[in-house]
């Protein structure tokens, strides 16, 4: 074939490469036989090309040309005009879909596929899928646990070169300000997700339970819960989990280890992020706050638990009442007022409490400690929560509303004890025929009975509690 490149004539071939600098007869596959023998002409006779082979050639994969910017290395002309639109801010290619740019055509053709939907390439372990063969083989690493990029400064691990990048910039500068929280981040991006947060629009939403999100990615992680797959076990108590890192975090609950302190009050955390948050109790700052009522939180967790009671959604329900309860939390608590199983108590009055923290609220008042003023009337008080409690007297906020007529009440206990007047029906006993007015009376009554299902339950939820549950 006159498009086939003849290397009988060099005495310097090296594995019939593409291109060399010496024997233009070789030089590219795909020109016509005239070009190569007139671009053999100008090299001379085989015995000139032969002396000429002790000249470098070039070899396959050898980076010749470099960016003048940045001193990367490339093997090609072309590939280093590509790289170099990357430092002229230039985004000629646009996505018509989303709007978004890119430098290079390749790369704005490897964004649309997110757009078609369709990803053919699924991991065997945990069934995720992806657009590309190159990021499947990039999620294997994560299974693999192989992490050969160790950050030089603070020697933590990672899967992949790009993720100790950008660790990297932890131990740097952070430039880039939220004004509203006063995070910091190292880059102007992740600064413009976050503020997506205090904004409140949460653009993606599950298809199968309404749930939204603020990122695709937080949509895409919630997802999995759905599939309910579960891959991550923990060796010591067999829970499951969805994700490796969800494992890693719990796994350091087993540990015991708490590394990071707070330096006004001294508690302690098991992870970084628990103590900024923790931090924010004392700075004063509530970023978060409830767009019905005005209500600020510090953390984005508390606020959600607390739009709940706005939806007026309460789906935990007692199955031996048959109270209902926003939160899984509550009724766990309540229901632990039926069994009579209380796990913590007080050192100095014997009284017991269903959770550690409820214990602590407790052991202020034996302190005697009341370093809360109101700074109106000058009453103090032990904990802010009776503070601000007692600031209603002054404001006059009546934030528990009665469900049945319009009455409001600056207490929610009152609010609560108004309500059982509108109740037509008294708690009956199931087993003799005895009926209370109150649930606490109630309470008391059926601990009287030997029931066997209660004392099951009561087991149940001692276990939950002893497994480290927090409410």
């Amino acid at each position: 074939s006159p498009y086939e490149p003849d290397f009988s004539h060099c005495d310097f071939v090296l594995d019939k490469q593409k291109w060399m600098d010496v024997c233009s007869r070789t030089a590219f596959h795909s020109l016509p036989l005239f070009v190569s023998l007139s671009l053999q002409d100008q090299h001379g006779p085989r015995s000139q090309c032969s002396q000429e082979a002790d000249k470098p050639h070039g070899r396959k994969g050898e980076k010749q040309y470099s960016c003048d910017q940045c001193g990367k290395g490339f093997t090609g002309k072309d590939s280093l005009n590509k790289h170099c639109v990357t430092h002229t801010g230039a985004r000629p290619f646009s996505c018509d879909l989303c709007g978004k740019s890119y430098t290079q055509r390749t790369h704005l053709k490897r964004h649309q596929f997110t757009h078609s939907g369709v990803k053919p390439f699924s991991c065997d372990l945990c069934r995720k899928s992806f657009t590309q063969m190159s990021d499947l083989k990039r999620h294997h690493v994560f299974h693999s646990e192989v992490k050969p990029y160790s950050c030089d400064q603070c020697g933590k691990g990672f899967t992949q070169k790009h993720s100790l990048e950008m660790h990297k910039f932890i131990h740097s500068i952070k430039p880039y300000r939220c004004d509203v929280c006063g995070k910091s981040y190292t880059r102007s991006g992740h600064l413009k997700s976050h503020q997506v947060v205090h904004s409140g629009v949460k653009p993606f939403k599950c298809d199968m339970c309404g749930k939204s999100y603020t990122q695709s990615g937080h949509l895409k992680n919630h997802q999995v819960i759905h599939s309910g797959v579960k891959p991550f076990k923990c060796d010591l108590c067999g829970k499951s989990f969805t994700e490796m890192k969800t494992l890693k975090r719990h796994q350091v609950f087993h540990t015991g280890v708490k590394p990071f302190s707070c330096d006004q009050c001294g508690k302690c955390f098991t992870r970084k992020e628990g103590l900024e948050m923790h931090k924010l109790i004392h700075s004063g700052v509530k970023p978060f706050s409830c767009d019905q009522c005005g209500r600020a939180f510090t953390c984005r967790k508390n606020l959600w638990m607390h739009q709940v009671t706005h939806s007026g959604i309460k789906a935990y329900r007692c199955d031996i009442c048959g109270k209902a309860f926003s939160h899984l939390g509550s009724l766990i608590w309540h229901q632990r007022r039926h069994t009579g199983d209380k796990l913590n108590y007080c050192s100095e009055c014997g009284k017991g409490f269903p959770t550690p923290s409820a214990l602590k609220q407790h052991e202020l008042f034996h302190s005697g400690v009341k370093k809360h003023l109101c700074d109106q009337c000058g009453s103090s008080f032990i904990t802010t929560g009776d503070l601000k409690v007692h600031k209603r007297v002054h404001t006059g906020e009546k934030p528990y509303k009665c469900r049945y007529c319009e009455k409001s009440f600056a207490h929610s206990g009152n609010r609560n004890i108004h309500e059982g007047l509108h109740a037509e029906e008294n708690y009956n006993c199931d087993q003799c025929d005895k009926s209370f007015g109150n649930l606490s009376s109630y309470s008391e009554h059926k601990r009287s009975h030997p029931f066997c299902e209660l004392h099951t339950c009561a087991i149940a939820f001692s276990g939950m509690f002893g497994h480290g549950a927090n409410w």
